[in-house]
């Protein structure tokens, strides 16, 4: 796995504000790629013409489409150049390095930074494809927009572990999906204060799940703000666990994994996150290392409150 890159998505301009383009200061020989992909011609299998309007019109007069996410006259360049890398990134299977990010963002809403769904327009077309995908989601907010997209679909298995309560407010463990897609949507809410072991457990109980839907792609919403430094959550896991996390899934599903970045708001940590997972993936040594994290006693327990709710439920349609 290797990183992809263009310049473009720096022309996503926000100013004061968490999603800034200092986020990929840190990232050391990141090269740009000689033309940029296009990804405009994918966003309708999403994101419905009136929405992709509405986007292009806010981004020529810069008005901020929701409260959270900022736009400049260049951020629908910016968008659908993360889109464009974010399916070059699953057709070769390597990282892309985007930004806006694309998890928050609903069919018909920008959310939480985020514009155009990148991961799901990825997912999407490869289930046009007649493939089956896994979307794991380790940011360490939800990814409510990819969640509701496929909430309905059998698919698409959408699994997050996300800090709960966090914004965006919702991924309890209830929420299991709906129609054909009921038990194909995991939600694992991790509590403030956990630690490596606690991500590691919920990884490894869940994998089961993962293994059994046996997808024929995983696209992964790599967010790196689950990290005991990161400004906008509660969590403490560390550098190794998302070493250890490309290690687990390189394991298990070889030659099907592609990435694209979702959160991370520590431009130190987010660029030292990334390089630990493709170390991971690819097998090779950790480049930064720090100590694994532990949590408390009642982090655990509520942990376990959450996660024995979400089997429960789980059970009925997928074995442990």
């Amino acid at each position: 796995m290797k990183l992809l890159y263009h310049d473009n998505v720096l022309l996503h301009e926000t100013g004061q504000h968490p999603e800034n383009r200092l986020r990929l200061a840190h990232f050391e020989h990141l090269v740009s790629l000689d033309a940029a992909p296009d990804g405009t011609h994918a966003l309708s299998s999403i994101h419905p013409e009136s929405y992709i309007e509405k986007v292009l019109d806010h981004c020529e007069h810069g008005r901020p489409l929701d409260g959270d996410t900022k736009v400049h006259h260049q951020s629908f360049l910016a968008a659908t150049t993360a889109v464009g890398l974010a399916l070059l990134a699953m057709e070769q299977r390597d990282f892309a390095i985007l930004r806006p990010p694309g998890h928050h963002a609903f069919r018909t809403e920008a959310r939480g930074f985020c514009i155009f769904n990148n991961v799901a327009i990825c997912a999407q077309k490869a289930v046009e494809a007649g493939k089956k995908v896994l979307v794991f989601d380790f940011d360490g907010h939800l990814g409510d927009g990819t969640m509701d997209i496929f909430y309905d679909s059998d698919q698409v298995l959408f699994w997050s572990l996300h800090q709960y309560p966090a914004y965006p407010g919702n991924g309890s463990a209830q929420e299991i999906g709906i129609g054909p897609g009921i038990g194909f949507n995991i939600c694992q809410p991790i509590p403030p204060g956990a630690g490596d072991d606690i991500f590691m457990h919920a990884v490894h109980y869940m994998l089961p799940i993962a293994l059994q839907f046996n997808p024929d792609l995983v696209a992964v919403s790599a967010g790196f703000d689950a990290h005991q430094f990161e400004p906008l959550l509660e969590l403490r896991a560390s550098l190794h666990f998302y070493y250890k996390i490309g290690q687990l899934l390189a394991a298990h599903f070889p030659g099907k994994i592609f990435t694209v970045l979702e959160g991370g708001y520590n431009a130190e940590v987010l660029a030292q996150g990334v390089s630990n997972f493709v170390a991971g993936i690819n097998g090779t040594p950790m480049p930064f290392d720090e100590a694994p994290t532990s949590s408390g006693l009642r982090v655990w327990e509520t942990y376990e409150n959450h996660l024995h709710t979400a089997a429960g439920l789980l059970s009925k349609y997928w074995k442990f």
